[in-house]
């Protein structure tokens, strides 16, 4: 077993939302990377009509030690600089490396008529069967952020997960556990709710102009917090009851995990600005789930004193196999 030390940042990269801001700032993805250049745009069939969009990276005649499939938090997006520096390494590291679009994310909007919202695991399910079949038989590793942690996790719910049989390992940094949670911790903030909401609008904005007989979310757009734009939402183009309602689909905390069908590692910060720590501490013990709680970290930084990188990123072939243990 290899065995890491904790994150340590120095004094002045210990405030969580230091951490927080800088983990997708575009000074993380300077210079060349051969995983961009060696990216192609694939679609891919996510079952029942819905299509979602991905870049696929692959080493000369399948040479690659396996595949990395990774998946960007809410509003972000296949090329968020997060999902584009942790690629960068896992591809220099010798695997392929396929970087996936939610529905919606990204330049994705046109692809599909409906809307995303949290709840479409099954769709994300089919998609990562999919991916990983490119891979077969080699392993595959499937890797989330935020949102696309919690969707990453529900893929290891789903009672087909383990007839994915080259997937080994979910890697999740940051999940979101408590999606109610989370918006609320997003609309105490100023920072955070005022970007949010821009990129949200954004988003809705580009999904009417491309389908204008199915939206006007004028309405929808005027909600000045997360909460109340969900709440818009889910009454106006939904079927669910109210935003409780559809929280609670997609709501990780308690004895939930308890059915995960693969081995999953989670890791998290005491002082995550957006999930409280106290999501994770309440889980009750479960085989197949390895918890990684630092201290410092903030929601998916994790950023050290240059040129160290990152500290996850620092640990990925180990993390990737495995066959990492904590220093006592």
């Amino acid at each position: 077993m290899q065995r890491f030390e904790d994150f340590q940042p120095p004094g002045w990269a210990r405030n969580p939302h230091f951490q927080t801001i800088i983990a997708n700032r575009r000074i993380r993805g300077f210079g060349s990377s051969s995983m961009t250049a060696a990216a192609l745009e694939t679609v891919v069939d996510a079952g029942d009509g819905v299509r979602l969009q991905g870049f696929h990276s692959t080493h000369p005649e399948n040479s690659g030690r396996g595949l990395a499939i990774l998946v960007h938090g809410w509003e972000g997006s296949a090329d968020s600089s997060y999902i584009k520096s942790l690629g960068k390494v896992i591809f220099q590291l010798g695997y392929d490396v396929f970087r996936l679009n939610m529905r919606d994310h990204g330049h994705s909007h046109h692809l599909n008529p409906g809307l995303f919202n949290g709840t479409l695991s099954e769709e994300f399910f089919q998609a990562v069967k999919a991916v990983a079949a490119l891979a077969a038989p080699r392993d595959c590793y499937l890797l989330g952020f935020s949102l696309g942690g919690n969707f990453s996790l529900r893929f290891g719910l789903h009672p087909e997960a383990a007839s994915v049989d080259n997937l080994r390992r979910i890697i999740v940094i940051s999940p979101c556990m408590d999606p109610y949670k989370t918006t609320c911790a997003l609309d105490r903030q100023a920072f955070y709710r005022w970007y949010f909401l821009r990129k949200w609008r954004r988003s809705l904005a580009e999904k009417e102009r491309i389908f204008p007989e199915l939206y006007d979310f004028s309405r929808v757009a005027a909600g000045r917090s997360c909460l109340e734009m969900t709440r818009l939402l889910i009454e106006e183009y939904t079927d669910m009851n109210n935003y409780e309602e559809y929280f609670d689909q997609y709501t990780l905390t308690g004895g939930v995990l308890e059915d995960l069908q693969l081995p999953v590692t989670v890791i998290t910060a005491e002082d995550d600005p957006l999930v409280p720590v106290e999501d994770f501490c309440a889980l009750p013990e479960i085989d197949c789930l390895e918890l990684v709680v630092q201290h410092y970290g903030g929601h998916c930084g994790f950023i050290d004193q240059p040129p160290a990188g990152c500290w996850y990123e620092r640990m990925i072939d180990d993390l990737l196999s495995g066959s990492w243990e904590k220093v006592d």
